[in-house]
């Protein structure tokens, strides 16, 4: 089944009357409005979820598993490529390309005009829901309590410099919009107990709620919880990607040795295990979060009208491609996980293997809470495969990285031939599509072959289909589609990309 827009409002009117296309599920169902818990980590890959079948082995999530058991786990979400524009996707639902009057003034500052650009959070406010935040924010100072939120307890990272790296300890946090304060603890778990309490006190509200509950974790430096400071010390060494120092050969130029890893005496990359361990010690803070929230839901006989949603920002690599980062277009860099949780909507322990985006989440949480958005958001409803999970989306997934610049900043960029612009060490911007199988990046610097990958058939990305003749059709064929979907979604950018260089 293709879910079209039509279906999507059919389910959408069944849920404004209260009515949920039964699962399976017996003795839970929501009804009406249902509260949304929209958990947010940081930095967190899909492969660092033990539920995932690209996870390490020796990593565990039971928490995370069992939400996922609940519910419905997606294998392909590209949530954004990095915090800042993530986050500006997610509250607007927009692509970080239609993304207005944000700007980086010194990174990591930032600022934005509520005016021109609207949080769907003041949406759910005017349409009966309480709204809270919780955790991380990294949109400028002007945090919107009163506006967005009912509540907030709010770490704005670009607030003090010195607030800027507080990850774990020493976090200074801005409560429902007053003057920054010490949080005490180690963050993550501070987070928690904010959300329990949270949870807890709306057990009598008689209006649905609505949390995002941003997580730092499992941003650098990676630091653990003193409890788990010890785990993993008996799993073997963690696996070495085949690629991690190059060459590649199928790879864009700026890209065919690229490495962030220096040799030790074996010809090994310095430091993996030990790095690759550090960060899965620091998810188990996470997952105990998702733990301690769940808990809290079931004994305050809220867990049945609550939908839960768990991602993260963007994914993080180790070694895929030379990298330890975000920003670049590979699953192993930006595919995060995403679970959804909704009692008598989806049946428990189902996967789906459609690729879907951030800005699909927003638009599907409007959905959930019966509500149309009050602009055009560019995400597509989910609901449809919530419910039937082995159907297919109309439209491709999009995805965009313009690393610095937002709005019409990247038509300015572009059309001045100001690749630079974009670059962010020594990666550029680039747009991205999934159709079906198949995946196509174009980046934004002159005389840089296409990408092209048959990600059925080479999941890890190794394989440039674009330089191989017998591509050059499907080439062709997507590099087309994705210029116009990208100009449905308000893409202007794409009538002044630089022409892509020819593969031999």
């Amino acid at each position: 089944m293709v879910y079209s827009k039509r279906h999507t409002l059919l389910v959408m009117g069944l849920l404004c009357l209260g009515v949920w296309p039964c699962s399976g599920q017996e003795n839970a169902s929501l009804s009406g409005k249902p509260n949304i818990l929209y958990i947010f980590t940081d930095d967190q890959s899909h492969r660092s979820v033990s539920c995932y079948e690209e996870a390490r082995p020796w990593a565990k999530t039971p928490h995370i598993d069992k939400l996922a058991d609940t519910g419905m786990r997606f294998t392909h979400c590209y949530t954004g490529a990095w915090c800042q524009p993530s986050r500006a996707s997610a509250l607007s639902g927009l692509l970080q390309h239609a993304v207005k009057t944000v700007k980086i003034t010194k990174y990591p500052m930032a600022s934005y005009d509520p005016e021109q650009l609207c949080f769907f959070p003041s949406v759910l406010r005017k349409n009966g829901y309480e709204t809270a935040c919780i955790g991380k924010w990294h949109l400028g100072e002007d945090v919107g309590h009163g506006r967005d939120w009912d509540y907030s307890v709010i770490w704005d990272r670009g607030g003090v410099r010195r607030n800027a790296g507080a990850y774990y300890d020493g976090t200074l946090v801005r409560t429902n919009g007053g003057d920054r304060e010490p949080l005490g603890g180690y963050s993550t778990d501070r987070y928690t107990e904010l959300a329990v309490d949270y949870i807890k006190a709306k057990k009598s509200s008689e209006k649905p709620w609505y949390l995002w509950l941003c997580y730092g974790g499992v941003h650098g430096p990676y630091t653990p919880a003193e409890r788990h400071q010890n785990s993993y010390s008996d799993a073997p060494a963690s696996r070495v990607p085949v690629d991690i120092f190059g060459p590649r050969p199928t790879k864009p130029e700026h890209l065919k040795n690229m490495t962030r890893w220096k040799k030790d005496g074996k010809g090994e990359p310095k430091g993996y295990d030990a790095a690759v361990k550090k960060y899965h010690k620091a998810v188990k803070s996470l997952d105990d979060g998702v733990g301690a929230v769940m808990q809290a839901l079931k004994d305050s006989g809220q867990l049945k009208n609550t939908v839960i949603i768990f991602t993260s920002d963007q994914g993080f690599a180790w070694g895929q491609h030379g990298s330890q980062e975000k920003w670049m277009p590979y699953d192993a860099n930006i595919c995060a996980p995403l679970i959804f949780s909704a009692p008598g909507l989806i049946k428990p322990g189902t996967v789906c293997k459609e690729a879907v985006n951030g800005v699909d989440i927003t638009s599907t949480i409007h959905s959930l809470a019966g509500i149309d958005p009050e602009w055009k958001m560019h995400g597509r409803d989910l609901m449809g495969l919530l419910i039937k999970p082995e159907g297919k989306l109309e439209e491709p997934m999009l995805m965009i990285n313009t690393i610095y610049e937002y709005g019409d900043r990247v038509v300015e960029a572009l059309k001045a031939k100001n690749y630079d612009a974009f670059k962010r060490r020594d990666l550029y911007a680039w747009m991205m599509m999934r159709d079906g199988k198949y995946k196509y990046i174009r980046h934004f610097k002159d005389d840089v072959i296409e990408e092209l990958y048959d990600m059925e058939k080479d999941p890890d990305e190794l394989d440039n289909l674009a330089v191989n003749a017998k591509y050059h059709k499907k080439l062709i064929e997507l590099r087309i589609k994705a210029v116009e979907e990208f100009r449905n979604k308000d893409g202007d950018f794409v009538d002044h990309l630089p022409e892509p260089k020819q593969a031999p």
